[in-house]
């Protein structure tokens, strides 16, 4: 059984979370754990995307004594999906005053894999350090910047494109998203 943990803030592309909730959940073998921002319930709520309802154990941003904050408590991989760039900030100087950034810092802590997908355009310098800070403590920086050769359809297959990239460096076994030459 795998656990993983994803953390949904404030930045637009609610479609990315939302994808890939709705591939982990498809996943044998998979528990997760969902903590979503109050921004992000106001940029979902904007984008017209529902992030509840699924089969997960949902965590609130604010509760710091939730089992994922510890170290001890074991799980596999974390992925904040839209990665706002102030979550960037506190996950990347390590200030931990919400459940995501706390959940990161273990994970970074604890050498698990954390993969921090910003959807920000364009960046400012202070982005590009925050990514190299958290990038050089050990989290994947991976842009959500979906590929074009597939020939996606709707904005579904778009975001499947980076949801699949997010399952396959977490060694998720798959079958969303094309994959070159295939």
């Amino acid at each position: 059984m795998k656990r993983i943990v994803v953390g949904v803030t404030g930045a637009s592309g609610m479609l990315y979370a939302k994808r890939l909730i709705e591939a982990l959940t498809k996943t044998d073998g998979t528990e997760m754990y969902l903590i979503i921002s109050d921004t992000a319930r106001a940029v979902a709520c904007l984008e017209e995307v529902a992030l509840s309802g699924y089969p997960v154990h949902y965590e609130e941003n604010c509760n710091l004594s939730a089992g994922i904050a510890s170290g001890s408590f074991l799980f596999d991989a974390m992925v904040v999906i839209p990665c706002s760039m102030k979550s960037l900030a506190a996950i990347a100087n390590g200030y931990s005053t919400t459940l995501i950034a706390r959940a990161a810092d273990v994970c970074l802590k604890e050498r698990r894999k954390l993969i921090l997908v910003p959807r920000e355009t364009p960046y400012s310098r202070v982005h590009l350090i925050n990514m190299l800070a958290a990038h050089d403590a050990g989290a994947v920086i991976m842009p959500a910047s979906p590929s074009f050769y597939t020939h996606p359809q709707t904005l579904d297959d778009l975001a499947d494109q980076v949801a699949a990239r997010v399952l396959d460096h977490c060694k998720i076994p798959h079958i969303i998203g094309a994959r070159w030459k295939e």
